[in-house]
């Protein structure tokens, strides 16, 4: 059996993107250890320039806490947007990449603080997406890289803190490509509002699907310390709202990890 072939729509989505982002350009790659490493590759080398880079399979796929992402050429969509970004709070910005991404698969998709996408069904709680957020600054000009982990195709459990759930559950049918093409300009036209407004006008959209609030949960700093409360919902600068015995927390640290306890 010869390699999968896979029909990226590079042509549309540069042209759908293009206004938004002047010298943006579209790049796919049949294999790389990870879209996000090498995009702060070509940052720090002085490559600054707005781009959609698309690996179809990579070696070393990496998520939040130093996880990694295992991806297969077909069985899911892995790309980074590497863009200069000058937001005046740089809070919330996973978050309201995460509210783009689900807006533009599905009404289902749920959205878990601060940066993965879930489904919420009768096979319960699991993991459709996750995003990692790296910036570089140089002078006075800061890159953002946003990466986007998506399953498509069914995949193994085996070794996932989190079941996984797939795209092809909620769209069948739907492919990589038809995936990517859904979410890039609305992703762009996304960051641009962040960079004008922050995080405020994100924050009903993503309370809406937010599949902690009103829960409760627990909240690892991963020394061994947890504190456990009530999620209700983010803050106008993206901040988990956490109840506990002290009061309301608001949690901000990108390093700590926070699950429901039913």
């Amino acid at each position: 059996m010869g390699a999968e072939v896979i029909h990226w729509p590079v042509q549309a989505i540069r042209a759908a993107v293009a206004a938004s982002l002047p010298g943006f350009t579209v790049e796919v790659l049949p294999e790389i250890d990870s879209t996000n490493t090498e995009l702060m590759r070509r940052a720090r080398a002085g490559q600054m320039a707005p781009v959609l880079l698309v690996a179809e399979q990579q070696t070393a796929g990496r998520g939040r806490l130093g996880r990694q992402w295992q991806s297969q050429v077909g069985a899911s969509l892995t790309f980074s947007l590497g863009l200069p970004l000058a937001p005046p709070d740089w809070s919330g910005l996973s978050l309201a990449v995460g509210v783009s991404v689900a807006e533009s698969l599905h009404p289902d998709v749920r959205l878990k603080w601060p940066n993965d996408l879930w489904l919420s069904d009768a096979r319960g709680e699991r993991k459709l997406a996750g995003i990692l957020i790296e910036t570089a600054s140089f002078g006075e000009l800061r890159y953002a890289v946003i990466g986007v982990g998506l399953n498509i195709r069914s995949r193994d459990a085996l070794g996932l803190s989190t079941p996984p759930a797939w795209l092809q559950e909620l769209l069948p049918g739907v492919d990589a490509p038809q995936a990517l093409a859904r979410v890039v300009a609305p992703l762009v036209q996304t960051l641009r509002a962040f960079e004008a407004l922050g995080f405020a006008p994100f924050q009903a959209r993503f309370n809406a699907r937010d599949v902690l609030r009103d829960r409760e949960v627990s909240v690892s700093d991963g020394q061994g310390g947890e504190t456990r409360g009530s999620a209700h919902g983010v803050s106008e600068t993206g901040a988990l709202l956490v109840h506990t015995k002290a009061g309301m927390q608001p949690i901000i640290s990108s390093e700590v990890s926070v699950r429901p306890l039913h």
